[in-house]
């Protein structure tokens, strides 16, 4: 088979790459003014300036909101386009000049790694920043957004040690009723609690006032030490007080292996949603090429009635593999697949699908 690209590559992915940025750009418009609709009474309620929704809000949205339904962009893409050529006959010509059915889907592949590479680093790199910026904004401007946690925090911050906090001030970066326990072969053996813990930026730890570090030993020989102030450096700084869910959305891949690293050495049950994001991000561009081989081989053929049919089942298979991608979060959920593996569960079942399609196609 002949790869080199020729005159009819060339047409078909302008056609592809066109038809998909002109349906980005219509649908994202769309999109804007119904969120505008939904979240104007916040605008103004909290007097957003309009400097700060365009730049710092709607600047950021655009590329969340591609990145998570570029599944259906690419879908509708190849069935409009395709369903027109095949409308127009220019399917059966391209057959009848002596280029086969395999050949033809070549430059449709070559557009769909075009657009998985794209997506690949929105969500590796782009779409975390634009996030970070998003959600900094509607923290300011829209209510009811980052449930953050302050009072009664546990976590484990490395194997066999435990820190207990009351409650956390946001203004003063400040730990009250601090708690931190060493575990040892199932025995406790030292007790560090403060009254407070102030987080110091330069030294990258806690200074710990009215302290009580009592370390346990067989017998009645525990050792009790006591004092005003004490600086300590724990695997926990003050930015853990500020993750939630929604954190992982703003790191990098690089931020996000660190994170996946921290948490698993801490034991945190919090890493099943940075590894769930992680996952997601790998798979949502691998969906380019299986979307397009069953957009092809659904709307190459000539049908009666237009192409009406062919959109109408289009939109329905994009939103089923967005529906189910998000629904197979629930098998990581349950602790019932790991997150390797459920989150490629429908890349696999839509792969499937598209071997079917593609060689039923050319009958």
């Amino acid at each position: 088979m002949d790869l080199r690209l020729k005159k009819l590559d060339i047409y078909i992915i302008k056609k592809f790459i066109v038809s998909f940025f002109i349906s980005l750009l219509l649908i994202i418009g769309v999109v804007i003014i119904w969120d505008i609709s939904e979240k104007i009474d916040d605008f103004v309620a909290n007097q957003a300036p309009l400097k700060d929704i365009i730049l710092y809000y709607y600047m950021n949205y655009i590329p969340y909101f591609i990145n998570m339904f570029s599944p259906m962009f690419v879908f509708l893409t190849v069935i409009f386009f395709t369903s027109r050529m095949a409308a127009n006959s220019e399917i059966i010509a391209i057959l009848s000049g002596g280029v086969s059915y395999h050949r033809m889907m070549v430059p449709y592949l070559i557009s769909a790694m075009f657009i998985a590479l794209l997506s690949l680093g929105l969500n590796l790199y782009v779409v975390p920043k634009a996030n970070a910026t998003r959600q900094g904004f509607e923290a300011t401007y829209i209510k009811h957004h980052n449930n953050y946690k302050h009072t009664n925090i546990h976590y484990q911050i490395a194997p066999g040690q435990f820190v207990y906090v009351k409650s956390f001030s946001d203004y003063s970066k400040t730990a009250y009723q601090m708690t931190v326990e060493s575990v040892e072969n199932g025995k406790l053996v030292s007790k560090l609690t403060a009254e407070s813990a102030v987080w110091d930026t330069t030294t990258n730890g806690w200074h710990m006032r009215n302290y009580t570090l009592r370390e346990y030993s067989k017998g009645m020989g525990d050792r009790i030490t006591m004092g005003p102030v004490l600086d300590t450096v724990i695997a926990l700084d003050v930015n853990d007080f500020y993750r939630n869910e929604k954190t992982v959305e703003t790191l990098t891949i690089d931020g996000l292996n660190q994170l996946i690293e921290t948490q698993n050495m801490r034991g945190d049950a919090g890493v099943i949603y940075a590894k769930i994001e992680k996952n997601t991000r790998m798979a949502l561009p691998f969906c380019s090429f299986v979307l397009t081989i069953i957009g092809v081989s659904l709307s190459s053929r000539k049908k009666r009635g237009g192409i009406g049919w062919n959109i109408g089942l289009g939109i329905a298979l994009s939103f089923s593999y967005i529906l189910f991608l998000r629904f197979s979060q629930m098998f990581v959920f349950t602790g019932t697949l790991p997150p390797g593996i459920a989150l490629w569960i429908p890349n696999i079942m839509y792969t499937i699908i598209a071997a079917v399609l593609y060689r039923l196609a050319p009958k």
